[in-house]
């Protein structure tokens, strides 16, 4: 003991010159005469309280005293040293004086310890117990300063309790987000209530956020949050639930807990405490029930529930469907939508339903007249391409969502219109250009068997300029379309696109010889055999190698062939070694149509796209950073792909006569053939190739039957989707080419906030484009100070409209408790922006307001 009272001492006279010890158990004076303080007068009070005060004041008035005595400390009339009493300190033994000297705490925070004695005591005997206690008393005295109130010293202790222990933590906000992830345990809450500390709690959560009752919880503050924030928008109460009719169903919370909501649902900390609170809330107060009496615009801009997306998603589904929406309106909301928290879940169907908007919108306008076959060409690649693309983007949705029965109406008749008002009238229109060719060729539309000529050797070989050639097979045109813009979107690359008529019959053998560089010596000729392989000069065009030895012995050493598969495995080096060695290179990828041929797989086809977007930006990056600078991707043919099960009509019998060599779904290849009506016949010489051996194919987009085979995916044929075949030459650019859009602030007239809330409007300066890219922006209104004084908002400026006034996006920020204090002064509005491949933020802008509150401004009327 003699040790402790030491050490206890000593901190007291290092602040004090006089120091009383009463011993009121009369049982520590062999502590008191053993006690040895260095520069420490030690004098006994007993009876002589004149000449000690004669000797502290006027005897030796900086000397430092110890003042003992044997009993209690006297009443203050008794008391004849009670002056210097005051002026001085008392040092007391019992267990809380300890506490309050460990902790260097005057006398005042004696009620502090005795109220919570079990916060400094140990939960049991055990040395870790014994170490947690001793290690919440040293957190405390870490955190508590000088000028800390008894209010103020409760909270770091309730900070404390729920296991924080930095002084920016000691907020309400923080230790209520931790009683709500632990509020299935209730571990925190029960030693809170241990150590006496729950009716300061909620008090502390009354004065700030409202929450008031006679029996309060963490789980019935929980509900009572979610149930005041979702009404809080809401012009009514709880609708058709089974709380619906409790009188007291909107309660007296405050903008502060509406602030508090918002920071903790957007935390990523807390989200899966906030999504697991959500849906039992939601469970409990019959959200779902609630929501069938609210149109969509009235809940639009809740996102508390994840059943608030799933009533958005189905009232757009059925908008869209019965055409009460507009493609304006849907795509607004679908955006808008995007800022929600549980976004990420539903994004796919979110984009289901703006896809299939777009596609009805689009083919309400679109005429397929075609005058010409180039104008066919034309008006495909300029405008009908876009019908190919929002059906793939839609179908992908629907299969990775796997949301078929929510879309099942938007899927039927998105399957219906796309084969028999699209696909279908197209092709037959496109047929009768085909029928009338003396030979596969269309006037100003570049053959594929010309792509080296024009592409390789007249864009850049013919400038000594090298030139790396990706070949995905079966990445049709519409497909380019987009991968043309993902690459623009990347910095410091360009990218075109062009366009070439694939050759006929358009299957995977003929395509890729017709992309090999052609010579008189080494023509195109289909093989006399059942293989439907294709021959150069004798020489087969089948696989890697065998291309590889074609572009050696036609162009030369300095041509080669190589896997996209083993080109991505490479190391930098390497990569660079071959570019190096290489004027041409040509890369084969080999994903789509990997997938679509196969009976098992063919459905998957559209996710197979997706993927090859991934795989050709990997491409593009590694030939680049092998020191490629030009590159070109192409295919080899395109394909027709309907989601929906063929019907026995959609089947052609196969009217064939003749020599049969090879059969496909949508070709076959022989001598001397002829067919009826339904199929068309090309000659070798119509087909530009050597030899005898022709081509039957079918008119429309009829299948032919194959043993074995699939017949979704399908491609051999002469439709538009099979023969437009992509051409994109990209560049690598030496300085940067993207810029992100400039955002500004409209301020709404005047700069004085007057009430607990200020709307807001951004002005997007300039549309998004491959090249000038979305800011993603976090505002909020801060004091001078830098606190927080409202919720903050993240939102992403990503709107693509031309039009000036179509690019607004209004926010409204509640002000919380904090902002009571900032009261006639200036606080800013900030604007900052996440710096990349960081957590961090960096400032953007900033707009200055001056707050000017009457104190009526803070009851919500």
């Amino acid at each position: 003991m003699t040790s402790r009272i030491s050490v206890a001492l000593k901190r007291l006279f290092a602040k004090h010159r006089i120091v009383f010890w009463y011993d009121d158990k009369q049982e520590l004076r062999a502590d008191y005469e053993s006690l040895e303080l260095e520069n420490i007068e030690k004098i006994e009070i007993d009876n002589n309280e004149f000449s000690i005060k004669h000797r502290l004041l006027r005897g030796a008035p900086k000397t430092n005293f110890l003042l003992y005595k044997e009993g209690n400390q006297p009443e203050p009339l008794n008391n004849w040293l009670y002056d210097v009493e005051l002026a001085n300190v008392t040092f007391r033994t019992d267990q809380v004086a300890i506490w309050l000297s460990e902790l260097e705490l005057p006398s005042e925070f004696s009620e502090l310890i005795e109220s919570h004695t079990a916060f400094f005591e140990p939960q049991g005997k055990e040395q870790d117990a014994l170490s947690e206690a001793e290690s919440r008393k040293q957190t405390l005295k870490g955190l508590l300063e000088p000028d800390d109130t008894l209010s103020r010293a409760r909270l770091k202790m309730l900070a404390i309790s729920v296991g924080l222990k930095q002084k920016g933590d000691t907020r309400l906000d923080v230790i209520l987000e931790l009683l709500m992830a632990d509020m299935a345990v209730g571990k925190l809450y029960s030693f809170i209530e241990r150590c006496n500390l729950q009716q300061f709690l909620w008090q502390q959560v009354t004065n700030s956020y409202g929450y008031q009752t006679d029996s309060p919880s963490v789980k019935d503050f929980v509900l009572e949050l979610f149930k005041f924030c979702y009404l809080a928008e809401l012009s009514t109460g709880l609708q058709g639930t089974r709380i619906g009719s409790d009188a007291s169903q909107k309660h007296n919370m405050t903008n502060n807990a509406l602030v508090f909501f918002k920071r903790w649902k957007d935390s990523r900390a807390h989200q899966r405490t906030f999504e697991w609170l959500s849906e039992q809330c939601s469970n409990f107060m019959d959200i779902e029930s609630d929501l069938q009496h609210r149109s969509l615009r009235e809940v639009l801009d809740l996102d508390y529930f994840s059943v608030i997306d799933r009533k958005v998603i189905h009232e757009l589904v059925h908008g869209v469907a019965e055409r009460t929406l507009s493609q304006g309106e849907v795509a607004l909301w679908c955006r808008q939508r995007r800022h929600g928290h549980w976004y990420s879940e539903y994004r796919l169907l979110y984009s289901a339903v703006d896809v299939a908007s777009q596609f009805f919108a689009l083919l309400d306008v679109v005429k397929l007249d075609m005058p010409s076959a180039t104008q066919a060409v034309h008006r495909y690649t300029s405008q009908w391409f876009k019908l190919d693309q929002l059906y793939r983007q839609y179908v992908y949705a629907l299969k990775v969502s796997s949301q078929h029965t929510l879309l099942c109406i938007l899927t039927e008749q998105i399957e219906n219109l796309y084969v028999n008002s699209f696909v279908q009238p197209l092709t037959n229109a496109w047929q009768h250009h085909v029928d009338a060719m003396g030979s596969w060729q269309v006037a100003d539309v570049a053959p594929q068997n010309k792509f080296f000529e024009n592409y390789v050797v007249g864009q850049y070989l013919a400038k000594k300029k090298k030139v790396c050639v990706i070949i995905s097979d079966a990445f049709r045109y519409e497909a380019g379309e987009e991968m043309v813009s993902r690459i623009r979107q990347e910095d410091r690359y360009e990218a075109s696109l062009n366009h070439a008529l694939s050759a006929m019959p358009s299957y995977t053998q003929l395509g890729m010889a017709s992309l090999l560089p052609q010579s008189k010596d080494y023509p195109l000729q289909l093989a006399d055999n059942k293989t439907g392989t294709v021959l150069m000069g004798g020489l087969s065009t089948q696989g890697k190698d065998s291309r590889n030895k074609i572009l050696k012995t036609i162009h030369g050493e300095r041509a080669s062939a190589v896997l996209a598969k083993d080109l991505i495995e490479m190391n930098q080096a390497n990569t660079r070694e071959l570019v190096k060695a290489n004027d041409v290179l040509y890369v084969y990828h080999n994903r789509i149509d990997h997938t679509g041929d196969k009976m098992q797989s063919e459905g998957e086809a559209f996710e197979a796209a997706e993927k090859t977007f991934d795989d050709l930006t990997k491409l593009v990056k590694k030939l680049t950073n092998g020191n490629a600078s030009n590159i070109l991707i192409t295919a080899d043919h395109g394909f027709i792909y309907q989601n929906s099960t063929l019907d026995e009509s959609d089947y052609l019998a196969k009217d064939i006569e003749g020599d049969i060599l090879y059969n496909d779904r949508r070709f076959v290849l022989g001598k001397g053939l002829s067919c009826g009506k339904s199929l068309k016949v090309f000659s070798s010489n119509e087909l530009g190739v050597s030899g005898d051996v022709h081509a039957v194919v079918p008119k429309g987009i009829q299948r032919l039957r194959l043993s074995g085979s699939g017949s979704r995916f399908v491609h051999g044929g002469a439709s538009l989707q099979e023969v437009i075949v992509p051409v994109i030459s990209i560049n690598k650019k030496r300085s940067s080419d993207t810029k992100m859009v400039d955002v500004d602030v409209l301020r709404s007239g005047s700069s004085v906030i007057t009430s607990g809330q200020i709307s807001v409007t951004l002005y997007q300066a300039e549309a998004v484009t491959d090249k000038t890219h979305a800011r993603t922006l976090r505002l909020g209104i801060y004091a001078e100070s830098g606190t927080l004084i409202s919720d903050s908002h993240t939102v992403e400026l990503d709107l693509t409209s031309e039009h000036p006034r179509e690019r607004e996006m209004k926010l409204r920020f509640l002000l919380n408790q904090e902002a009571d204090s900032a009261n006639n002064e200036e606080v800013i509005l900030k604007l900052v922006e996440p710096v990349i491949g960081t957590n961090q933020f960096q400032d953007y802008k900033q707009l200055r307001y001056t707050i000017r509150r009457s104190f009526t401004s803070d009851f919500d009327f």
